[in-house]
């Protein structure tokens, strides 16, 4: 099998610690290594596979390359501008098939962290069998632990499931990040798993979904791929093509979709509250991460590298201090830092983020 990490995003939601030129698969935030290093490393461990693809924006690629050990420069692949999910796994599997022709391909996330490597790999190598028996799309579940509002979800059919393949099923349905409520109702069904924003299939497999439910996009990467061949430039033919994601593009509307439910500990890292639930508290719920103190407050976050950030009397907050941004947030409220970088964006304020 050979493996593609997709490490083109921003990481707006780690605002301001992420920023444009330094996303946040390329910062040490769990551990001493990069969470791309770390995601190279948990791969490289799989048995069976091959090799490793990276696919990141353009403006990154040098850096990836200069970040990462033990991953050949010609295997890190720049989209020549960022275009959600779909084109950018179309256009690096159409490299991969180029190079080596119906392979199995599996799609993961840059910067998420899993515990329990030996459930991990053995959810990977039924994934490669499956995806090979069956001409399929297979997806990576995660049993939920919890009713979250920050993961999507994936509802598999509990009377069609695979005799050869242990805790397989087929997917009914694909959820998005659904309110408290409805989360609950999910997890009380017991039909839902979390979607860990991994995929395994046939080069040929993915062409045919794309051919199917993406037609303009195929018909895109298909020219693309002979531009490659010709060793000619192919920025006009992506300039025009238009930006999806791969879950609603494709994977919401195929039938040959398979789930793999997993029990291996699982989170992506999407936001300041996902990676406080991860790390150590004092005994009143506090992380501090560099120079701070909290007085009269429970259940806050501060991260100062560079300035001694004081907190007093309040909680459950988030405060991150660097060298030229502060941001305060109450824990609630931290999917909206993305909205915040992108009112900066909108009003010019590029060197903010």
């Amino acid at each position: 099998m050979i493996c593609v990490i997709l490490a083109g995003g921003s990481g707006k939601r780690f605002w301001p610690l992420s920023r444009r030129d330094h996303p946040k698969q390329l910062l040490n935030i769990v551990g001493d290594k990069t969470m791309l290093q770390m995601t190279v490393d948990r791969l490289k461990k799989v048995k069976g596979v091959e090799d490793i693809y990276i696919i990141t924006k353009s403006d990154l690629k040098e850096k990836v390359i200069n970040n990462l050990k033990s991953i050949k420069p010609d295997n890190v692949i720049a989209e020549p501008s960022g275009k959600n999910t779909a084109p950018a796994i179309a256009l690096i599997s159409a490299i991969i098939d180029l190079r080596n022709p119906n392979s199995v391909v599996g799609v993961f996330p840059a910067d998420h962290l899993i515990i329990g490597h030996l459930e991990f790999q053995k959810a990977i190598v039924t994934a490669e069998s499956l995806a090979k028996e069956k001409n399929a799309i297979v997806t990576i579940g995660v049993k939920p632990t919890f009713a979250s509002t920050g993961y999507g979800y994936i509802q598999y059919d509990e009377e069609i499931s695979e005799k050869n393949f242990e805790g397989v099923y087929k997917v009914k349905t694909f959820a998005e990040k659904p309110h408290k409520k409805l989360a609950e109702r999910f997890i009380k069904s017991g039909d839902f798993l979390w979607n860990a924003g991994m995929f395994v299939w046939k080069t040929e497999t993915l062409f045919k979904g794309l051919k199917t439910y993406m037609p303009e996009l195929y018909d895109s990467i298909t020219i693309i791929s002979e531009k490659i061949k010709e060793c000619k430039n192919y920025n006009d033919i992506w300039k025009e093509i238009d930006s999806e994601s791969i879950d609603y593009g494709l994977l919401e509307k195929a039938n040959n979709i398979f789930v793999i439910s997993c029990e291996f500990q699982w989170n992506d890292l999407g936001s300041w509250n996902a990676l406080y639930n991860i790390l150590a508290k004092d005994n009143r719920g506090n992380i501090i991460r560099g120079l701070g103190k909290v007085l009269d407050g429970k259940n806050n976050f501060i991260h100062s590298e560079n300035n001694f950030t004081a907190v007093v009397g309040t909680n459950d907050m988030v405060v991150i201090n660097t060298d030229d941004i502060t941001l305060v947030v109450h824990r609630d409220k931290v999917e909206l830092v993305k909205e915040m970088v992108n009112f900066l964006e909108e009003t010019g304020s590029d060197n903010l983020v």
